[in-house]
């Protein structure tokens, strides 16, 4: 073992934006046996305040699906890969064709750009400050690195059905949201794995020294590639079924128990 990349919600993150104290002293632990540690996630830049305030993590974020690299300590954008504004208008026109009353948002590397009933009747915490407004092309401008669309009805599995076939090939279709349906849709060709990959091989680390934790079937890729993939067994039954081995639930401080265990192993060693 001489990487740990972890997703962050559902895997060590909850819904009250707590990690355990148990988890953060597993993450310092490794960091202190000189493994690498680096955190895979579907979120964007600005809202990775609990792995920089809880854990006390400087280094690099894999942020919104492999689409972009981002130096959390230098608060830099190191890479990213983006969408052009025909491929947005495309997969908006299709996806508002064949699905009911779809909205939708856009992240970019300059900020989230979300149209007039994308939150339904109940905007989230986190949306204080945004206004929504028509999405148009001048904001490709500042790098769009993922749609988002969401229907206020349905589930996520059954969205992602029905939009994968005609828009799978423009761009990668995920989704990392167990209660709602909304679907998470980047560059076609980079997901989690692509960009660990690339993290990894930077640093001279194969795929079979590098241990994996997600969730949800925005971690399949990783999950596949990691040389030790952990499905939380909380997880998402695709997560599940992608990973080869599987973690205590989230609520047992699964992520925690993996890597103290595999550190003692170390130490026998």
């Amino acid at each position: 073992m001489r990487l740990i990349a972890s997703d962050i919600d559902g895997t060590i993150l909850g819904h009250d934006g707590k990690i355990s104290t148990r988890t953060v002293e597993a993450f310092a632990a490794a960091a202190e046996a000189g493994i690498g540690i680096v955190f895979v996630t579907g979120r964007p830049p600005r809202w990775l305040d609990p792995i920089r305030e809880q854990i006390g993590h400087t280094g690099t974020v894999i942020c919104s699906n492999g689409a972009v690299s981002y130096d959390l300590g230098r608060e830099k954008v190191l890479d990213s890969h983006v969408l052009s504004w025909d491929t947005v208008h495309q997969v908006r026109r299709i996806i508002t064709e064949i699905a009911p009353q779809p909205y939708f948002a856009l992240e970019s590397l300059s900020g989230f750009h979300v149209e007039r009933g994308f939150y339904g009747t109940r905007a989230p915490a986190g949306a204080a400050g945004i206004v929504p407004s028509v999405l148009t092309p001048d904001m490709a401008d500042g790098g769009i690195v993922k749609i988002l669309a969401v229907l206020h009805s349905g589930n996520a599995d059954e969205f992602l059905e029905l939009v994968t076939p005609s828009v799978g090939s423009m761009v990668g279709v995920t989704h990392s949201a167990p209660d709602v349906a909304l679907l998470e849709m980047g560059p076609h060709g980079v997901n989690k794995a692509v960009t660990l990959a690339q993290y990894a091989a930077a640093r001279s680390i194969d795929a079979a020294d590098v241990v994996a934790f997600g969730d949800m079937p925005n971690d399949i890729e990783m999950l596949g590639w990691a040389g030790a993939g952990y499905a939380m067994a909380s997880g998402h039954p695709d997560a599940l079924a992608a990973a080869a081995l599987q973690a205590p639930r989230f609520e047992f401080d699964g992520v925690a128990q993996v890597i103290e265990s595999r550190l003692a192993a170390l130490h026998l060693a």
